[in-house]
This record gives structure tokens, C-alpha cells and sequence, in this order.
């Protein structure tokens, strides 16, 4: 079934039940609405402390967003991307898309405005909505964008470039689009990147999102009284299909904008939230504002608080110890996927096997798996080879792209590009990633962006960028720099100009060193992690 229909289902059976929460700890806490009533609001600056919305709601919204595009002219197939910070409007939309037979194609918020364009034309957008926070950043490709594309904008002021949102569904009809929607049909883009850091679309049928849902509620035992915390942002893959376990569910879920420890700790308190889906940096976060007092757990409610999982990078067993010591009751799993496997999961721990913490877990619900040598043959268990995965989630293929289409799947298998092994009780464990991409607080930094930027500064020979273990992040960047013969340079020369680039994207450490190259030409990365990021481990596990 089509994932759109546990959404209809929800809007029948649970119509006045709470279904999303929207927490801005920001604002003054004394103004919580319903969205009718935000609807009828006037125009402000200050956003509300809470917004709800329940199933009914919900289903109404989303049937009108699809009503007005399909009145716009937009036909089953066509593409709408979406570039908003987490909102209580977020998920209608999106619903409304698929709704309308449309593909939904959620643009990464970091994107600047030269990606935002490089996104919209290589998945052929007929549609962009976005919020006020990117207004900047589409304006400054708005006659670009325009160009047979409609922009619609989502908040107050509408920009004179876009249409706005409230205005265009306000007298839309609320009940279903008449557009039938099978598994096979195509329903979402999502964008990835190798190290060269150019996007690939990545193209999902219906059929790979229900398998997301489905095994999301499976994996977590999500049921009719749990409450789902959501902090990462929904375009990604992370964020919305573990939200789609609650939709399984019927139940409801929050959706937080902050990341503080008190923002989360009061979260869970005040909404009765039972599951909590953490980055290691939010989780490290917590964990030392209780080491130093900051934040005591006599402070909030957390017995109903039944599971904490992560996902997105590589978590240190370490880590996990530490949280069990201040909450010895939660079940703990781990979750691996990637946006060509419709997010994660087709490999998880499981709450059972925390004895099993460091390993990515065994195949998840209704997935294969496999670890494949370079000749593609599989290798000995217990011997290290590139990890391979099977589902109903694996993507269609790279959007207008059959080269790197055929580049990782292979006979129905999805070739990952992770390193990976095998031990004797079946456990698949990481060992190294074939891409050289960074996961720094469970976003993807691409090395070779950076070097390029760097090699532009006229005292600068060579440059590698690689990562090196980080107690908060997982890992951080660090540049290794070759000044030119004669030249000297200061690590506040790069910090000046690196300033050019996103702050995401800056090196956190900057190192003066030779940069070995093989005999093709190629930097040697492995020897520089060997030379550079022991120290760093050793020294990490000793602080903890």
C-alpha cells in the first residue's frame, strides 16, 4: 500500500488525536495553538511557543497543497522540491505531493544558492517551496528558478518572486485528490554525494517508502502510545522515515527546533515522549551537562522515556556506556542506512543486542545483506570487503544518470561503499568507508569541496582534508596543508580565508605537513589518517 493511505487511515479512525507537535523553545512558552487558531492569527514576528495538529488536520492540509497543484496545472510525475526548516507545515506538504501523484524532492537546508539551482534543474523541478530562512539564497537565482517553475513561499511577507502558500490553498478543496497512487509509481528524490561533492538524485518508488515505514514501526515496536522526539531536519531521510513509524502507529510525534539539553530534556518531560532518535553530538551534549550539574534528571519526567537510538555516523561503544549510567532502563539500537536504501535500517543493532554495541547490527526487516571483495565474489566471513544490501528500499536509480546507476547496483544489489566485516555471530561491523566523506555530527562534508577552496590561497602547494576522531562529532575536519618553497603561513592566514566558505565546511584543525601522493598521483588519505589521527584516538580514549 502506498504510504499516503496510513495517513487517510489515521485522518478516519484517530481524526481529533494530536498527530505533530512543533516546539520552538525560543519563544515564550505562554503561547501554545492549534494551527486553526494560527491560521486566523495576524501576521507577526514572534513565532508561538507550541503548535499542534491534529490527523484530520493533517490529512485536510494535505489534500488541499495537492488540489492547488494539480489545479496549477502539475501532473502526475512532475517534482516539487522543498527547502524549509522543520515546521508544522513541513509534512502536509510533503504528504500533498505524493497526494497529488507528484515526486517529492526535499532540497538539504545548507545548500546555497548556486546548489539550490544545481538541484532544481538536475531533477527537472516544475515546483520549489520554501521558507522564509531561504529567501536570500532563492532570490539570488530567482529569474533562473522562475524560468518554468513556480516558487511558492511559506510564511508571512511573501517576496514579490513567489506566491504565497496561505494565499493559494486558503480555498482549495479538502477532500482527496481523485489521482490513483500505486507502489510503483515513482514518489520521492533525494539527494547524495560522493567525494567530489556534486549531488546525485537518487530516485524512490512508493514501494520504498512504505518499506521505510513499515520497518521503522517494526524495528521500534512504535505503538498507538508512544511519542516520537524528531530534532534532525526532515529533508532527511533519517528524520522523516523514522517519523513514519509513528504513522504506522497513529501515534503522535514532536517535532523539536533545538538541540540544547535542556530543549530536549524539557521535551521529553513536558510532551511524555517515549522515543528519542539522538545524533552522538546531542547525545555527548547531554551527557556532560549532567556530568558537570547543569541539568539534573530529579528536574524532569523520563519514566515513560523508553528508547534512544542514533544514526547517521559511527557511535563509539564508550559513549553508550556512559548514557546507560544515568539511564540503566532505556533500550538502545543503532541504525545504518543511506539515502539510496531509503534511509536507515536496512542494517540495525536492535534493541536485544546491545551487547553487540560498535557493530552497525544485522539486516533489517524484510533486507539482505552481503560483503562482496573487489572481484565482486563474497568474501570469507570474518574478512573484510565492501558491505552490499538488498531490499524493497533500495532506489530506482541516480536520476538521469544509467553511468552511476550502474556503478552501485548490481543484479538488485546496492553496492554502499562502506567497508565492512562480519563476525562469527553474524554481526556486520564497519572497518572503513570506501568514500573519503566525512560524517561530522551526522552531516556529510565533502573533502574534496574544501581542498579545492584551499588550493586557491596563493601560499598553498597541496592540501589533503581528511577526518580525524572528534569526542563530539565522531569526527572532525582537518586539513593537511604543503605551504609553496619559500613561502611561510600561519594557521590564522587559513582561518582568514577559509572564512569564505560555509562554517560548516571549515577545517577545525589545520596541520603544516608534506602531502604523500602515490605513483598514479593520487593523495595517499590512509597514511595521513595514520600519521595524523592516532594521536587523536588515543587521546580521546583516554578523556573518556
Amino acid at each position: 500500500m502506498p504510504v499516503i493511505e496510513y495517513l487517510e487511515r489515521n485522518a478516519r479512525q484517530y481524526p481529533n488525536e494530536v498527530a505533530l507537535v512543533e516546539l520552538n523553545p525560543g519563544e515564550k512558552e505562554t503561547r501554545r495553538i492549534t494551527w486553526r487558531e494560527y491560521e486566523l492569527m495576524q501576521p507577526t514576528s514572534e513565532e508561538p511557543y507550541r503548535r499542534e495538529i491534529t490527523w484530520s488536520v493533517f490529512d485536510e492540509k494535505a489534500n488541499r497543497f495537492a488540489n492547488m497543484i494539480l489545479a496549477r496545472g502539475m501532473r502526475k510525475g512532475q517534482k516539487v522540491a522543498i527547502i524549509m526548516y522543520n515546521c508544522l507545515e513541513w509534512l502536509p506538504i510533503y504528504f500533498g505531493v505524493l497526494k497529488a501523484g507528484c515526486i517529492a524532492v526535499p532540497f538539504n537546508f545548507r545548500y546555497d544558492a548556486d546548489e539550490i539551482l544545481y538541484c532544481a534543474e538536475l531533477a527537472e523541478v516544475d515546483i520549489i517551496v520554501f521558507g522564509p530562512e531561504f529567501i536570500g539564497r532563492i532570490e539570488q537565482n530567482a529569474e533562473k528558478l522562475m524560468k518554468n517553475r513556480l516558487l511558492i513561499y511559506v510564511g508571512d511577507n511573501c517576496p514579490s518572486f513567489a506566491e504565497s502558500y496561505l494565499e493559494m490553498v486558503a480555498n482549495c478543496s479538502s477532500m482527496p485528490p481523485n489521482v490513483p497512487i500505486y507502489e510503483d509509481d515513482y514518489g520521492a528524490i533525494y539527494f547524495s554525494s560522493g567525494t567530489t561533492g556534486f549531488p546525485k538524485a537518487i530516485l524512490h518508488k512508493h514501494q520504498s517508502l512504505t518499506q521505510a515505514a513499515q520497518m521503522e514501526q517494526k524495528h521500534h515496536s512504535t505503538g498507538r502510545g508512544d511519542c516520537f522526539l524528531c530534532i534532525p531536519p526532515l529533508y532527511h531521510t533519517g528524520a522523516k522515515f523514522h517519523w513514519m513509524g509513528s504513522l504506522v502507529a497513529g501515534s503522535r510525534a514532536v517535532l523539536l527546533k533545538g538541540t540544547s539539553p535542556e530543549d530536549i530534556m524539557s521535551a521529553v518531560s513536558n510532551e511524555n515522549c517515549t522515543i528519542v532518535w539522538l545524533l552522538v553530538p546531542w547525545c555527548q551534549d547531554i551527557l556532560d551537562a549532567l556530568d558537570r550539574g547543569d541539568i539534573s534528571l530529579e528536574t524532569y519526567e523520563t519514566k515513560q522515556w523508553r528508547l534512544m537510538h542514533i544514526g547517521a555516523q559511527p557511535v563509539p561503544p564508550s559513549l553508550i556506556k556512559r548514557w546507560k549510567t544515568y539511564f540503566p532502563d532505556h533500550d538502545y539500537d543503532t541504525n545504518y542506512g543511506l539515502s539510496e536504501s531509503t534511509g536507515p535500517g536496512c542494517v540495525h543493532l536492535g534493541v536485544e543486542n546491545i551487547h553487540k554495541v560498535g557493530a552497525i547490527g544485522i539486516p533489517g526487516y524484510r533486507w539482505e545483506c552481503k560483503i562482496i571483495a573487489d572481484n565482486g565474489q563474497e568474501v570469507k566471513q570474518g574478512e573484510v570487503g565492501e558491505l552490499c544490501v538488498k531490499g524493497p528500499g533500495v532506489m530506482t536509480c541516480y536520476y538521469n544518470n544509467e553511468e552511476a546507476t550502474a556503478e552501485v547496483l548490481k543484479d538488485g544489489w546496492l553496492l554502499t561503499g562502506d567497508m565492512a566485516k562480519q563476525d562469527e555471530d553474524g554481526f556486520y561491523f564497519l572497518v572503513d568507508r570506501k568514500k573519503d566523506v566525512i560524517i561530522s555530527g551526522g552531516e556529510n562534508i565533502y573533502p574534496v569541496e574544501i581542498e579545492n577552496f584551499i588550493r586557491k590561497f596563493d601560499k598553498v602547494k597541496d592540501v589533503a582534508v581528511i577526518g580525524l576522531p572528534d569526542k563530539r562529532n565522531g569526527e572532525k575536519t582537518a586539513a593537511i596543508i604543503e605551504i609553496k618553497e619559500g613561502m611561510t603561513c600561519t594557521r590564522e592566514e587559513i582561518d582568514e580565508f577559509c572564512l569564505g566558505m560555509q562554517r560548516y565546511k571549515r577545517p577545525k584543525e589545520v596541520i603544516f605537513a608534506d602531502i604523500p601522493r602515490n605513483a598514479t598521483g593520487k593523495i595517499e588519505k590512509p597514511k595521513l589518517r595514520k600519521i595524523f589521527g592516532a594521536e587523536n584516538l588515543v587521546a580521546r580514549e583516554n578523556e573518556e
